[in-house]
């Protein structure tokens, strides 16, 4: 236990001064990266671990890349027993090696001595824009194996002693297509691990060794504590959600579901997966890492908001998390996971979140909505370069919580809001695409007491040469998004393709081949809602109807509020006499 001694100033002062380092590592990778995914969507994540691989500071990034950090720290110790020296820089993204994600997202590590004494670990994860594989972007469906997308790097020294493996990056970069992006991308991740590095560094000369690991542990008793007394305000019992992808993107239109039963008992929470599918051909399962990470993330929603800087070690204590092996959300080598922080991902937070809604409907929380993005590569006629690109820009935004309505334009669930939206200028400026129309889609929103946000319908014109498009990282056109205590789902998604004024619908999970011209129309579902419809106040309906979220027939039909289609004013008369019909307020 720690010492109760530590003195509150000093325990204050050094546990934000690590959550803004971490801070300050994304800063230098904002302002020294070049991949529109890194640099502006900030598909990033920085952490701090102690020496034994304890998490220690989280505050930046997405779930599924930083929540197992310490499972991947772990490996890193392991493997480089007795090899690990100031100045070293690990590289990672092996998902079954290296206890990563999937393998666009590569994890530097760097060890943090001080006085000879390895006290903490430092990881800068991002998504590259290319890792190899099949074709540009790093995964697509109906790949052989995981070696099919892209290259498996296990734990490997990039430098060693501040001096870079010449031989070892050689390497890697003659393995990706875009070797001088990539390069400098990984020079902008290597140098945020040495500002970390440093400004730890700091810390320990100003507070001493000994002062600073006494306020980490003291921390991370305070939390495991505030946990506790979380989960022990939780009725004992057992909870149920599932979810459901699409489709594996090899057996199409099937959908693959991933089922948990999550059980409180006393200040302790087990969630257990047994029920869930078996792994599949396609690319959509999870290693037991990117499970254990999001799981925590979905629980942790459910915590104080005022936890969200404080979350460490002890956060984790109290949470058993159980994943078949063979299962979809517990993968063996070598099945195809490049899709799984998405198409599988997603529908693990959306199972606990649904459990939890149950066990805490006080609390109770929507699912967003679907993640129904994709890749486009091909060559920019204007510089006559090739080029890949991913977006956000289309995804429906947050699902209700009791008491407030989804937030408009989040991005998926996965993220929590840390991955940004892009914009029309620099998409128009990188690549030769052209935005005919980026807005909020009218009656997309779940219905509910509380609403979800709306989804957006997001139109472009490809004003380049052909190109290849893979809607891989796309879901929700089959499976809908669930509402809590009863709020409606999100509408399902939609996306065509119009060329030469002929329009056809296109599918998640495919690969398609575009021409100079062609427009491609998205509409996504939004987030679903929290409580009956009919509860929802009158007037915010109307407001709804004013700014275009919702139809007067859908306020009608979903919210039993009648609308006067000229002055937009309610039909006070009529909506008592709808919602009276429909048991409102029963």
């Amino acid at each position: 236990m720690a010492s109760s001694r530590v003195d509150p100033m000093t325990l204050s002062t050094v546990w934000h001064s690590l959550q803004s380092i971490c801070r300050e590592m994304r800063h230098v990778v904002d302002r020294t990266s070049q991949n529109y995914l890194i640099a502006q969507l900030h598909d990033i994540s920085i952490g701090i671990w102690d020496g034994t691989g304890k998490t220690v500071a989280i505050p930046i990034g997405l779930s599924t890349q930083y929540l197992g950090g310490k499972l991947s720290v772990e490996y890193v110790l392991n493997k480089f027993k007795g090899n690990l020296h100031p100045g070293d820089v690990i590289l990672v993204n092996d998902p079954y090696k290296g206890y990563c994600c999937h393998l666009p997202d590569w994890g530097f590590y760097r060890p943090i001595f001080y006085k000879g004494d390895l006290l903490f670990f430092t990881m800068c994860r991002a998504h590259q824009m290319d890792t190899g594989g099949s074709f540009p972007g790093g995964y697509f469906p109906n790949a052989y194996d995981i070696h099919a997308e892209g290259m498996c790097i296990p734990g490997i020294k990039v430098m060693e002693g501040d001096r870079e493996r010449e031989d070892v990056m050689e390497l890697i970069l003659n393995n990706v297509r875009w070797p001088q992006g990539v390069r400098i991308d990984n020079y902008a991740q290597i140098a945020s691990l040495r500002v970390c590095e440093q400004r730890v560094t700091a810390l320990l000369d100003k507070y001493g060794k000994e002062t600073v690991q006494a306020c980490l542990a003291e921390m991370f008793d305070r939390t495991e504590r505030t946990v506790r007394n979380t989960i022990e305000r939780i009725p004992d019992g057992t909870y149920y959600g599932e979810a459901a992808t699409d489709d594996d993107g090899t057996e199409l239109d099937v959908p693959v579901w991933v089922r948990c039963k999550l059980t409180v008992r006393g200040d302790t929470i087990e969630v257990d997966f047994a029920e869930s599918d078996k792994q599949r051909k396609g690319y959509v399962n999870c290693v037991y890492n990117t499970t254990f990470s999001v799981t925590l993330s979905a629980l942790f929603m459910f915590m104080d908001p005022a936890l969200g800087e404080y979350h460490n070690e002890g956060s984790l204590r109290p949470v058993t998390i159980l994943a078949p092996p063979g299962s979809v959300v517990n993968a063996q080598y070598p099945a195809t996971v490049g899709a799984s922080p998405v198409n599988m991902g997603h529908q693990i937070i959306e199972s606990v979140v649904m459990a939890m809604s149950q066990a805490m409907p006080e609390r109770a929380i929507a699912c967003w909505g679907k993640r129904y993005g994709h890749y486009i590569f091909g060559t920019d006629p204007r510089t006559n370069e090739r080029y890949v690109v991913t977006t956000f820009d289309m995804d429906g935004g947050a699902g209700a919580v009791r008491g407030f309505d989804g937030y408009e334009g989040a991005t998926p669930i996965g993220t929590l809001g840390e991955v940004n939206k892009g914009n029309v200028e620099e998409v128009e400026m990188r690549f030769p695409w052209q935005c005919q129309r980026w807005e909020f889609a009218e009656d997309t929103c779940g219905a509910g007491k509380w609403r979800g946000a709306a989804g957006i319908h997001w139109q472009y014109e490809n004003i380049g040469s052909d190109a290849g498009m893979a809607t891989g990282s796309s879901d929700g056109e089959r499976v809908r998004a669930a509402g809590a205590l009863g709020g409606e789902p999100a509408p399902n998604s939609r996306a065509f393709l119009t060329r030469q004024g002929e329009t056809t619908r296109i599918n998640s999970h495919r690969l398609y081949q575009l021409k100079t011209g062609d427009v491609i129309h998205k509409i996504s579902g939004g987030g679903a809602g929290v409580g009956e419809p009919a509860e929802r106040d009158p007037e915010l309906v109307r407001r709804d109807v004013i700014n275009e979220f919702i139809t007067i027939e859908k306020a009608r039909d979903a919210y039993k509020v009648v609308i006067d289609p000229e002055t937009l004013q309610i039909d006070r008369e009529q909506t008592s006499k709808l919602r009276t019909a429909s048991g409102a307020g029963k």
